[in-house]
């Protein structure tokens, strides 16, 4: 399967660079939907990128242009998410494991990747129970 470039450059950028944002991601075989929010929960951005070591690198670096990239949430960081997590946690990013969105919480929102994806970002906000993947 042919790789997934994008732009690593960020549709919105938050007023003070040196916010602390916090990264989401739904993890698939092929590519991975990623989100972005804010420490309050502001989403600013979303995007896929392939499962590849340049697509780890890609996100990443995407990810970092929103500001301080301290933590992230991810499922299934025991299959789809395995590799995702290690090369987070080699670049010094704190990987918390995210279990699916509640059921009642998709049914209004509807399911979509980059839904999925807000929530994992959400789920690592302070007020949530989590659990630090192995």
């Amino acid at each position: 399967m042919p790789s997934i470039t994008q732009s690593t450059a960020p549709c919105h950028v938050p007023a003070d660079a040196a916010e602390e944002v916090l990264l989401g991601v739904d993890t698939h075989k092929d590519v991975h939907a990623a989100a972005i929010v804010t420490v309050l929960g502001t989403e600013l951005d979303s995007r896929s990128f392939p499962t590849t070591a340049e697509g780890y690198r890609q996100l990443v670096a995407w990810a970092r242009s929103f500001g301080v990239l301290r933590r992230a949430g991810v499922e299934c960081t025991g299959s789809y998410g395995a590799a995702l997590a290690r090369h987070l946690r080699a670049e010094g990013i704190e990987v918390t494991e995210v279990n699916q969105p509640n059921k009642v919480v998709r049914r209004r929102r509807g399911k979509t990747d980059a839904i999925d994806a807000e929530a994992a970002a959400r789920a690592v906000l302070p007020r949530r129970r989590r659990t630090t993947a192995p």
